[in-house]
């Protein structure tokens, strides 16, 4: 069977349409830098984020669910930082 203008070369058939993905520049961000440091966020929102997989944001601002053994990594410079910037607790263990 012979369907009118399909049988022409270069005309209608089956083919895979490419979608060209636009050119963008990607800036190098420190964004993965976050995943290399342990953070600093409140012990019983750690304990509670390990327990209910709720992410929890640490003092530098980076929102994550804890997973791994901090004690592995370095401490991250921005918590640090914060941290030590911060008046005494009043728990009484000054």
């Amino acid at each position: 069977m012979s369907v009118p203008g399909l049988d022409e070369p270069g005309v209608g058939g089956i083919g895979t349409l490419v979608e060209q993905e636009p050119d963008t520049v990607r800036v190098p961000t420190d964004d993965g830098d976050h995943e290399r440091f342990a953070h600093y966020a409140p012990k019983d929102k750690i304990v509670e984020a390990m327990v209910t997989g709720t992410p929890i944001r640490a003092l530098c601002g980076k929102v994550w669910v804890p997973s791994r053994d901090p004690q592995r990594y370095p401490v991250c410079p921005t918590c640090k930082e914060i941290y030590d910037g911060l008046p005494p607790g009043g728990d009484g263990k000054e």
